[in-house]
């Protein structure tokens, strides 16, 4: 077989492919003896049709479709391997000739992956950000872990105040009637939370347990029920209990009752060394996020169509795949967006375009600079996998017995390496006004009442 490639247009490829004569006869005596197989010809058992018998009765142009049908694909396949080409669409084939006897005669129009033509990589400057840890910080994650390791006090009398929990039933009426999801039982309502419509927590503020009241809000323009979207609603609400949280006082028994460390300072020390070591991952993240977003706004580059609608589905996979660790759906986050999956898509397409682009620079790069990944480097990264399901070395095999995954694995581990080499060869600028770290580092998981319903 023979192949050739020629860019017609900026991403688009014409090969011309050539397979030998003897090859399609193959292929045709193939198709005859499938074919021959399905049909009944007169005065012959099925299957014992002589070829030339056959070939008048169901008409050769029937063989050599069947033929065809079974040669071009891998004609195509091996084409695309001959001359390097990296197809993002399917192709468009036209067959200029297939007669038996003589060469089969392919033309293929591919849109392939845009040539990127690096600028400069190496010597990118960059704002080193600061991991300085500041006190404020370290006090902040103290009161954190405080308040998470909190007394709930059930309190059947006393009076609402910001921060309580408040336990409520309720029932909301818009135009004097009640409406889908506006009832609730024994409901708790962190106050200052803002989970229910706006200015309805506030109201509840001084209530005493057990009293009932009426609480007038608003729903907002743009709610997510059309139907209650711009309306007024007053919900009757009865308080039936107050949850408040009692705090311990921050000691060494605080420590001793929330760590492995018998005393506050030892505690205090850990937390700033892992808001230390939290702060110098958001920089390496955000240096490299730089580096790489200055590289890539340096290059011209079209990102044909079907590359874009390929990232956009990825990145609508990853999402889903997020939703549904959460035990939701798609369809139960896209009505609680107010939102469609086709305004969804466009709303996420300048990100898939960004995504598209930016591989594309990173695999340039990773190839000029020849960097790959050993099979020790694969086999950490599908341990690391692996660990994260609590997996063995059985679950490591199984995972480095599998095409796809090695390509994913291999994929990660080129990209991780492009991206520390970019910034082994970055330029610098220090920025101690910059400190990292705005929020706490140190968290602990949330426990959240599964059972709460979605309000606003």
């Amino acid at each position: 077989m023979k192949a050739n490639a020629e860019r017609i247009e900026k991403n688009t490829v014409q090969l011309e492919i050539e397979l030998e004569a003897e090859q399609f006869d193959k292929a045709i005596d193939n198709a005859y003896r499938r074919l021959v197989q399905k049909y009944n010809v007169p005065g012959f058992r099925k299957g014992k049709t002589p070829k030339q018998i056959f070939e008048r009765y169901v008409g050769k142009e029937i063989i050599l479709e069947e033929a065809i049908e079974s040669v071009v694909p891998e004609a195509y396949y091996k084409a695309v391997v001959e001359t390097g080409i990296e197809p993002v669409d399917q192709p468009k084939l036209d067959v200029v000739q297939a007669e038996e006897g003589k060469p089969v005669l392919l033309k293929a129009t591919v849109l392939v992956k845009p040539e990127v033509i690096l600028g400069q990589y190496k010597e990118i400057e960059v704002t080193k950000p600061s991991t300085d840890v500041s006190e404020e910080e370290i006090v902040k994650a103290l009161d954190g872990l405080q308040q998470r390791h909190a007394k709930i006090i059930t309190m059947e009398e006393g009076v609402i105040k910001k921060g309580d929990t408040a336990v409520i039933d309720f029932v909301g009426k818009v135009d004097g009637e009640t409406f889908q999801g506006g009832e609730g039982n024994e409901y708790p309502l962190e106050i200052g939370s803002g989970s229910f419509v706006a200015g309805f927590e506030d109201q509840l503020i001084d209530v005493l347990v057990g009293e009932t009241v009426d609480v007038n809000v608003t729903f907002p323009e743009d709610y997510r029920a059309e139907d209650l979207a711009g309306k007024d609603a007053v919900f009757t609400v009865t308080v039936k209990a107050i949850r408040r949280k009692e705090l311990t006082g921050l000691d060494d028994e605080f420590a001793k009752d929330v760590s492995e460390f018998d005393t506050l300072e030892e505690l205090r020390i850990d937390i700033a060394n892992r808001l230390k070591e939290a702060a110098e991952k958001r920089a390496e993240f955000q240096i490299r996020q730089e580096i790489v977003s200055k590289i890539v706004d340096g290059i011209e580059l079209e990102i044909p169509e079907p590359m874009v609608e390929s990232q956009l589905n990825d990145m609508l996979r990853n999402l889903e795949s997020r939703i549904n660790s959460q035990g939701a759906t798609m369809e139960n986050y896209l009505m609680y967006a107010n939102t469609t999956l086709e305004e969804l898509k466009d709303k996420m397409h300048p990100d898939a375009v960004w995504s598209a682009k930016t591989n594309l620079v990173m695999e340039a790069i990773s190839r000029v600079e020849d960097i790959k990944a050993t099979d020790e480097e694969i086999k950490e990264e599908a341990a690391k996998i692996a660990g994260y399901y609590n997996g063995g070395g059985e679950d490591v095999q199984k995972i480095l017995e599998n095409n796809a995954q090695i390509d994913y694995l291999t994929d990660q581990v080129v990209r991780e390496k492009t991206l520390q080499f970019l910034a082994d060869n970055a330029k610098f600028i220090e920025d101690a006004n910059e400190p990292m770290g705005n929020e706490p580092a140190v968290k602990e998981p949330e426990i959240k009442d599964t059972n709460e319903p979605e309000t606003e």
